[in-house]
C-alpha cells in the first residue's frame, strides 16, 4: 500500500503509560503537534466495535 509506515521487522510499539501521558496526551490536550507516525488518530464515535479499523 502506497503511503504505508515502513518499520523494521521485529518492531514493537509498547509505551509505558508515563510516556503515553508526558509524550502522546499532554502534547495532544496542548494543541501541540505529535510526529508519531505509529499513532493513529479515529474518531471512536463515527464506527461500531466491529467496524473499528484494525479490527
Amino acid at each position: 500500500m502506497q503511503g504505508e509506515l515502513e518499520l523494521p521487522p521485529g518492531f514493537r510499539f509498547h509505551p509505558t503509560d508515563e510516556e503515553l501521558v508526558n509524550h502522546y496526551l499532554c502534547r495532544k490536550c496542548a494543541g501541540q503537534s505529535i510526529s508519531v507516525p505509529v499513532v493513529k488518530e479515529v474518531d471512536l464515535y463515527k464506527f461500531d466495535p466491529w467496524q473499528l479499523p484494525g479490527t
